[in-house]
């Protein structure tokens, strides 16, 4: 028992936000799947409650980094920088495993630091891909870059995530610490039709709901990334043209821009058409409610969701951005557009809502090569492999 105990290998993992996006999911994942025979792990956040909950679920232990936000406050950040500090300290981990931009940098300058001799973090996007001024984009690629220098191992969740940012540097020995580990999913059942849209018609306060309309559904932070406010458009043109009346944009998820969206909404007269539901717990459980699953998103790394409507067969159209292209192969599993591209998310909703046959070919399709190709499974071993320092792209 003794041998076995000094065997096991300490993970910190550190993220900045307590909410549960993409990042926080992927966390989750993973400190839920490590064989705890193999491997010991401890989360350190900053403020918000949803992964914290989750992970008490689960009796992982957490700590919380009050100062730490995404926010760059100098302040603040030395004392998060402290707190790691005190935290590596007491703890005394094996490997530290960074999410998400800024406690990637401030967590890979304090583990080297400290001496940690595997320091991993995953790019689950750049942030330099938003929608930002000249010079903050170039201050954030530097962060990014010194991140990855001072890591040992730095995990990109698509192909073009890594392309992204090797693009950028001419350095072959900080590109050679670069891996791609997509994200991946375990095959589950997900609710039938009619059990989901009740459960989503019962959240929705207004009732206006109509449960025999064609369901267009996306899932997502209600953040300006997403692309909602161009589906809105979309959506909008669409009834306008008086093709299809008994069309239902669904939208779950919560966020900053719901007001925004709401005033939008209002608008275009689209209370009949587009409703924001909020959040929705397990929210995958429920996507066999929709018809069509959408996602217009501006930029993005490699989103759970698209698996998640994969694994349940649901035809798709999605911005041509990120590794999206990686899961949708156009025209043979789903239907891509270019972000912010209002006529193309229209003409591809037009496609699939004339043709039943095709989305049903598009959803066998995409299930097939979301089961085949992007496990779960994969995706921890793969990741063993780097915390083992045994892994090789």
């Amino acid at each position: 028992m003794k041998n076995d105990s000094i065997q096991r290998k300490k993970i910190l993992f550190l993220i900045t936000k307590a909410n549960f996006g993409g990042a926080q999911r992927y966390v989750y994942d993973l400190v839920t799947s490590l064989p705890e025979k193999s491997f010991e792990v401890i989360v350190a956040c900053g403020r918000g409650k949803a992964l914290k909950a989750k992970l008490k679920e689960k009796n992982i232990p957490t700590l919380s980094i009050e100062t730490l936000d995404r926010n760059i406050n100098i302040l603040n950040d030395l004392k998060t920088i402290r707190k790691l500090s005190t935290i590596i300290k007491k703890e005394k981990p094996d490997i530290i495993h960074i999410n998400s931009s800024k406690i990637g940098g401030l967590g890979a300058l304090v583990g080297r630091y400290h001496k940690i001799p595997n320091i991993v973090f995953t790019g689950h996007g750049w942030a330099f891909n938003e929608n930002r001024n000249i010079f903050s984009k170039i201050v954030i690629f530097i962060l990014h870059a010194l991140t990855i220098l001072l890591s040992h191992h730095t995990i990109a969740v698509s192909e073009e995530t890594k392309k992204q940012i090797t693009d950028l540097i001419p350095f072959s020995f900080i590109k050679n610490k670069i891996y791609v580990i997509h994200n991946g999913i375990t095959p589950y059942t997900c609710a039938e039709k009619e059990t989901a849209r009740a459960h989503i018609t019962s959240l929705y306060q207004n009732n206006a709901l109509q449960k025999e309309s064609v369901w267009i559904g996306v899932v997502g932070e209600l953040h300006h990334i997403k692309g909602h406010s161009y589906l809105i458009d979309a959506i909008s043109e669409l009834v306008s043209d008086d093709v299809f009346e008994n069309i239902q944009l669904v939208i779950l998820g919560e966020g900053e821009e719901r007001n925004r969206l709401e005033t939008q909404i209002k608008r275009y007269g689209l209370s009949k058409h587009v409703f924001l539901v909020g959040n929705i717990d397990q929210a995958a459980l429920y996507m066999n409610a929709f018809d069509i699953f959408i996602f217009p998103s501006l930029s993005e790394a490699f989103p759970y969701t698209i698996l998640e409507a994969g694994n349940a067969g649901l035809p798709v159209v999605a911005s041509r951005v990120g590794g999206i292209p990686e899961v949708i192969t156009h025209k043979e599993n789903g239907l891509l557009v270019k972000p912010k591209d209002i006529s193309g998310l229209k003409h591809s909703l037009l496609t699939l809502l004339h043709s039943p046959d095709l989305r049903k070919s598009y959803g066998e399709e995409l299930k097939k090569k979301v089961s085949s190709l992007f496990s779960h499974h994969s995706m921890v071993e793969k990741t063993i492999g780097i915390y083992n320092k045994e892994y090789e792209c």
